[in-house]
């Protein structure tokens, strides 16, 4: 895989970069200006970031895996420590499918009716592969989504979330807390020396 380096990145025009930053050189980056992305974090091959008004937060250590997509026109927020597997895709936005208006980007606003909501993934998050995160969801801190999970309400934190529809399965370990402080204790150690 092939990444920017930090000039390239910065000639990108993103909002923010934080140090040891990796995105392929195959991803696809819309309204740079209006992404943040923290420390440590990484963005593989084939991945959109198409960043609306709401612009697009990754924190620091976060994973986006090759083809996910991130897009719309409300804020998209991926706290540190974040996981997205590949093929994962998180919209806040969506067309009104009732026939009341017209749908897709051809047709003037005038016309359609967006609905644009923030989504939200907050710290150690895990999304499993092929799933679809819609417009509004909150996902608390340490809950994990099982692959090809199509998550259309907010989540309690520390679950673990499978199936069709979307169901609660058991409570996820606290202990990647534990192991965060020990992370970060070293990481500062390593950049004292």
């Amino acid at each position: 895989m092939s990444f920017y380096s930090p000039d390239a990145l910065h000639e990108i025009g993103f909002l923010s970069v934080g140090e040891n930053v990796k995105v392929s050189t195959k991803a696809s980056i819309y309204g740079a200006s209006r992404i943040s992305l923290g420390a440590q974090s990484r963005i593989d091959d084939f991945c959109v970031l198409s960043a609306g008004e709401g612009g697009i937060q990754v924190g620091r250590n976060v994973h986006i895996a090759v083809m996910c997509s991130l897009i719309g026109k409300g804020q998209i927020e991926l706290y540190d420590f974040c996981n997205l597997s590949s093929r994962v895709s998180i919209y806040s936005s969506s067309d009104d499918y009732s026939g009341e208006s017209m749908t897709n980007p051809t047709i003037p606003e005038a016309f359609t009716h967006v609905d644009y909501r923030p989504v939200v993934l907050e710290r150690h998050v895990i999304i499993g592969s092929g799933s679809v995160i819609l417009p509004g969801v909150t996902i608390g801190e340490g809950t994990a989504v099982g692959a090809l999970c199509l998550v259309a309400k907010s989540l309690e934190p520390f679950g673990i979330y499978a199936g069709s529809p979307l169901k609660r399965i058991k409570s996820r370990s606290q202990r990647l807390l534990e192991l965060e402080k020990l992370y970060l204790a070293s990481s500062s150690r390593s950049l004292d020396l």
